[in-house]
């Protein structure tokens, strides 16, 4: 694996639009003025401030965006403005050697998944599943727990430990009893499954994988973790993290599964460890999880232990 220098106060962060566009008018100078209050210099991409529909620019230019920040010396971090819907477009575009040459850290989640899934697959790059400069840091209210976990992984070689909700958040829960170790990776559920059967498909294999997701009827959750089973991956990992499933309604009052009958139903026969609730995700605020470096769950204990630094000093 390859890992991107620890980030400390007074780098530079290169804010990329690899998704979707940025709608809300003031959403971008918010951010960035949070993340210069943290104590961070702030590139912008050219894509941050494009319009193309729905996107942040064309499949071209976010692609080019991407690249040219893991090529630029003066960039010691690159983090994603928001999700929506995109990176899938592009990732033939992306230069996978050049980001192998050039390791950073890369932040984001939600539809940044296929980047994750990519950029392990093809580059062995570790990378972190957290928070986005709009959907997290814009709104003017730097939620201290969000802050602490990120810089936690981010701005230290040592190991992150044990992963540690913040106090209210729902009950974590086993559905398998059982421990696990190996490389944590996954993210988002629609985009795990959107690229099977491609050239970024996610290798599970004796990995933990990390499943989230958000605005999605429980039967499609059914039909997406029903998918994975069919795939093999569910089979093939060490075990399972559920996360955040953000408003995931059953589609119609008392006709419906909910969301811990679906992963009893499809997840838990796989006989791999598997708890629920880990606080990463949609929700805020937020876990930050390294994505890349071996991990241990402990299903009983509903614990997932971070055992390797993602970044190095």
């Amino acid at each position: 694996m390859l890992y991107g220098r620890k980030l400390k106060k007074g780098d530079t962060i290169g804010l990329v639009g690899p998704s979707g566009a940025i709608r809300v008018e003031g959403a971008l100078a918010r951010g960035v003025a949070e993340l210069e209050r943290m104590g961070y210099r702030v590139k912008l991409g050219e894509s941050c401030e494009q319009v193309y529909g729905y996107l942040s620019g064309t499949d071209e230019v976010r692609a080019r965006d991407v690249n040219a920040m893991f090529m630029d010396d003066d960039v010691d971090a690159i983090f994603c403005t928001r999700g929506g819907y995109g990176t899938t477009r592009m990732l033939d575009l992306l230069d996978y050697d050049a980001i192998a040459r050039h390791p950073k850290i890369f932040m984001g989640l939600s539809d940044i998944t296929a980047m994750h899934v990519a950029m392990l697959e093809k580059s062995g790059l570790a990378t972190f599943h957290g928070p986005m400069a709009l959907s997290d840091w814009a709104d003017g209210e730097t939620h201290a727990f969000t802050r602490l976990s990120m810089e936690r992984a981010l701005c230290s070689a040592e190991p992150v430990g044990e992963l540690i909700n913040a106090p209210g958040y729902h009950e974590r829960k086993t559905v398998n009893p059982g421990v696990a170790e190996g490389m944590l990776v996954g993210g988002n559920l629609m985009l795990i499954t959107s690229l099977l059967g491609t050239p970024y498909e996610l290798d599970t294999r004796g990995r933990i994988l990390f499943i989230e997701e958000i605005g999605e009827k429980t039967y499609c959750i059914d039909r997406m973790l029903t998918q994975l089973r069919l795939a093999g991956k569910l089979d093939e990992c060490a075990g399972i993290v559920f996360g955040d499933f953000r408003n995931c309604p059953v589609e119609y009052e008392h006709f419906g599964l909910t969301i811990e009958e679906i992963i009893r139903d499809i997840a838990a026969p796989c006989g791999k460890p598997i708890f629920t609730g880990l606080q990463s995700g949609h929700c805020i605020p937020k876990l930050t999880l390294p994505f890349g470096v071996r991990a241990r769950m402990d299903a009983d204990a509903c614990t997932l232990t971070i055992l390797e630094s993602a970044v190095r000093e």
